[in-house]
């Protein structure tokens, strides 16, 4: 495993962008929560013991966009202007898209791949208790993919 001992270890510091122009800005990142074919079925159904899934996702998702900068220590704060989170059904998984808006000095990659990674997390804890094995392991639970997939100013 390579060594990191040449990087000075002890500096972190926020990037200045005081001197940057306010530009519309907008992030888009997905990915995808696999998970048995009968939990995919009771979330399209609504059978899950804890509510409606992918509204929970949502709303977590949304409420994280909203605290990046809380989460990730040289992230700016910024204003968000709108967040779009959508849900998509795939061949054994659950693909999570989350499109942030904004209108400020630097953009909101970070905002977009914390919605999704948060919208994923909320599925797995809502389902949990269907994707767990007899020794309370999860076998065929997964995220993965998470990703920015556009970027733009304008």
């Amino acid at each position: 495993m390579p060594e990191f001992s040449h990087i000075n270890n002890d500096r972190a510091y926020m990037v200045d962008v005081t001197d940057k122009e306010d530009v519309h800005r907008l992030a888009r990142a997905e990915g995808r929560i696999y998970l048995r074919p009968e939990t995919l079925e009771a979330i399209r159904s609504g059978a899950v013991i804890k509510g409606n899934v992918l509204a929970t996702a949502r709303i977590a998702a949304i409420m994280a966009v909203k605290q990046t900068s809380s989460l990730i220590p040289m992230c700016h704060p910024l204003p968000v202007g709108g967040v779009d989170v959508d849900f998509h059904d795939g061949d054994g998984f659950i693909t999570a898209e989350v499109s942030v808006k904004t209108y400020g000095r630097t953009g909101v990659e970070m905002e977009a791949l914390t919605g999704v990674s948060v919208a994923l997390l909320t599925i797995w804890d809502m389902v949990k208790s269907a994707e767990k094995d007899e020794n309370g392991q999860y076998p065929e639970t997964s995220i993965e993919g998470i990703r920015v997939t556009e970027k733009r100013k304008s």
